[in-house]
């Protein structure tokens, strides 16, 4: 491994960290947030490392980007696949900077009674056993080039979970994972954020609150400026910002901020709330009448 001069004072404080040349491997690159981010990069002179699940959406982006995007189709629950992406980016490349673990799934709507344990075990796969097979092996290389790391977490880290609870489960714990990476780094000149986002319009968005009914009635339990969405650009930009300051957070939309800072208050009143809500108790309801119709089909001869 080559090692690299590294200038303390580069992460200090309101001090900037400029992308331009810095080799940033980025997973679930393929489309959505991860895509946007990429190509963002790229445009502020970064070398990008395109990683998807989807080897052929990998080379696409990184064809549609031009040199110096290099692609590699790697899946984040597969910690050997992880280990060799990393170093084929570092062969590649001759070094790493900047990682952003991105990909993430959302599970099938459905109560922790009812909901089949193989979806919890694939989105807690992906959402957090995934980020640490991404961040984990670029480690050396963070440190030995002072760079910066990015997980991916969500406002579903500190928002009620009913119906959705694998995914909220995994955000809390990448919030977690990044809050120690980000004091463990610190040890070394290295940096950590924590990228949290609301609704960001994107096709896995799509899939779990505007696909059907139910999916409809659980954001629209979403109170203004909860309910505010923003692109999949708009998420972007947020993480690119951040990294450019070496942000140790960042948080969009802004209506969630409030709520992040007062979570504690604002959850022992949210969750009796909702445990009282007539409402809530329907919701349930529905969700567990529709789990249970689609495993009989499934278990239909």
């Amino acid at each position: 491994m080559s090692s690299f001069p590294f200038d303390p004072r580069a992460w200090l404080p309101g001090r900037t960290y400029d992308v331009a040349g810095k080799v940033v491997l980025i997973t679930g690159a393929g489309q959505g947030i991860g895509l946007e981010l990429a190509t963002l990069l790229h445009a502020r002179g970064a070398r990008v490392v395109v990683t998807d699940v989807d080897a052929i959406a990998a080379r696409t982006t990184a064809s549609v980007l031009g040199s110096p995007a290099y692609p590699i189709g790697a899946d984040v629950t597969d910690r050997e696949q992880m280990d060799m992406a990393v170093a084929e980016a570092v062969r590649h490349f001759g070094r790493l900077d900047v990682v952003v673990a991105n990909a993430g799934v959302t599970p099938v709507p459905a109560t922790i009674r009812t909901m089949d344990p193989a979806d919890f075990d694939r989105v807690l796969a992906v959402n957090l056993t995934g980020v640490f097979n991404t961040v984990h092996p670029a480690l050396d290389q963070i440190v030995a080039t002072g760079g910066h790391v990015v997980v991916v977490s969500s406002c579903a880290a500190f928002a009620p979970g009913m119906g959705g609870s694998p995914y909220m489960v995994s955000k809390a714990a990448v919030e977690q994972f990044g809050r120690a990476l980000r004091v463990e780094l610190a040890a070394s000149g290295a940096s950590a954020g924590v990228a949290y986002f609301g609704i960001v319009e994107t096709a896995m968005t799509h899939d779990m609150l505007d696909a059907d009914d139910l999916g409809r009635r659980l954001d629209g339990m979403l109170p203004w400026p909860l309910s505010v969405r923003i692109t999949a650009a708009d998420a972007a930009r947020t993480i690119a910002d951040g990294i450019a300051r070496r942000a140790p957070r960042t948080i969009a939309p802004a209506g969630w901020e409030p709520y992040a800072l007062l979570r504690g208050v604002v959850n022992l009143v949210l969750d009796s709330r909702l445990t009282a809500s007539s409402s809530v108790h329907e919701l349930v309801r529905a969700i567990e009448t529709r789990t249970a119709a689609d495993r009989s089909r499934k278990t239909r001869p």
